[in-house]
């Protein structure tokens, strides 16, 4: 499903470029659920938006169903780019909308559109069905991170990439919402790559990478 191989990148410091990743090489099957985790810095995050296609590696290759995503021009990243789903830590809710329209808005930008009967079972599944008409600072930061994974669930993706899903939630909601989003990967096929700080929350997917020296070891 997902296969990096000799992924180089630099980030300008100063006068001089630095190594974030180096020659990095990971293999990913289809359907599984890895937890990256590393230093601050590591390059974690970077490599989540490598793979993403929101970033470009100076040379390596990124190869998603037998696809290089690195020789892609914009549109065809711009394409790549709705066929996935993506959660963050901040959430990136719109304020002005409501839940229900937060959850479709990216689909609608995709020239997607939900079923209305899809958008409801996916947050009565999440438990914010009650919620779909508030707004989402009238939401726990919990319950805003459901909205964040329906939002990114909505689309049925193939690869879910999460960048500290939890990082702004207690212990407690954190496994929740972590338990939520490995079952709902489970039951849809969906490949899982999260980003995490919890040496806990990555012990419970499938298998764990470490970034460490620029590389990817695990």
């Amino acid at each position: 499903m997902v296969e990096v191989q000799n992924l180089v990148f630099t980030r300008r410091d100063g006068d001089v470029n630095r190594a974030v990743l180096d020659k990095l090489s990971l293999s990913i099957a289809a359907k599984e659920q890895v937890a990256i985790v590393g230093d601050s810095g590591s390059g974690k995050t970077t490599l989540i938006h490598l793979i993403g296609g929101l970033l470009r590696p100076d040379s390596g290759s990124i190869i998603i169903d037998g696809q290089n995503i690195t020789q892609f021009n914009d549109t065809e990243l711009a394409l790549y780019r709705r066929g996935l789903g993506m959660i963050f830590q901040h959430y990136q809710l719109l304020a002005p909308l409501s839940v229900y329209d937060n959850i479709v808005f990216q689909a609608q930008l995709n020239q997607l559109n939900p079923k209305q009967s899809d958008v409801k079972a996916l947050a009565e599944r999440l438990g914010i069905l009650h919620k779909l008409t508030a707004l989402p600072q009238q939401l726990s930061g919990g319950e805003q991170q459901r909205v964040g994974i329906a939002r990114a669930m909505i689309n049925k993706p193939k690869l879910l990439l999460a960048d500290e899903p939890t990082g702004n939630l207690d212990a407690a909601k954190s496994e929740e919402v972590v338990s939520l989003l490995r079952e709902l990967c489970e039951e849809q096929g969906v490949n899982l790559l999260m980003v995490t700080h919890s040496q806990h929350l990555a012990d419970s997917l499938d298998r764990k990478v470490t970034i460490q020296n620029n590389r990817a070891y695990g």
